[in-house]
């Protein structure tokens, strides 16, 4: 009678347990929302006059305008640099604003989630997706 008796113990134990690993599951899924949701790159437009300028974000051609390419968020000022040879080169701020969906991990109390989305840039996104400027012609 003592092992039925212990049988049945652990299946109540694992019956009440079973949900609770679940719902734990679906809260550790839902962290870094912003990350999963979004992504962690945003693809912008670049434009220039004239055409045919390269977009170095990074130290790194991303493209030649006009075109579009993926930037990596984060969290630090972003720059890009427009060069044409023949042109004084420009160097641009992309802007960023709050990602909303960052909100779902603040709600379900997801600190660890928050702290991904931080380190993965994706508390925010770029805004606007598209830049454009004037090359002015070197003297």
């Amino acid at each position: 009678m003592f092992a039925a008796e212990k049988l049945t113990t652990n299946f109540l134990y694992m019956k009440n347990i079973l949900p609770v690993a679940l719902l734990l599951g679906v809260a550790v899924s839902l962290t870094s929302c912003a990350t999963i949701i979004t992504g962690t790159k945003d693809k912008i437009s670049f434009t220039s006059s004239p055409e045919g300028a390269k977009v170095i974000h990074k130290g790194i051609e991303k493209c030649i305008t006009p075109c579009t390419a993926e930037i990596p968020r984060s969290l630090s000022k972003q720059m890009v640099t427009f060069e044409k040879e023949g042109y004084n080169s420009k160097e641009m701020k992309l802007t960023k604003t709050f990602n909303p969906v960052t909100l779902v991990n603040i709600v379900l109390g997801g600190a660890i989630g928050v702290g991904i989305d931080a380190a993965t840039g994706s508390l925010t996104k770029y805004s606007p997706k598209a830049y454009t400027v004037e090359l002015e012609a070197k003297q």
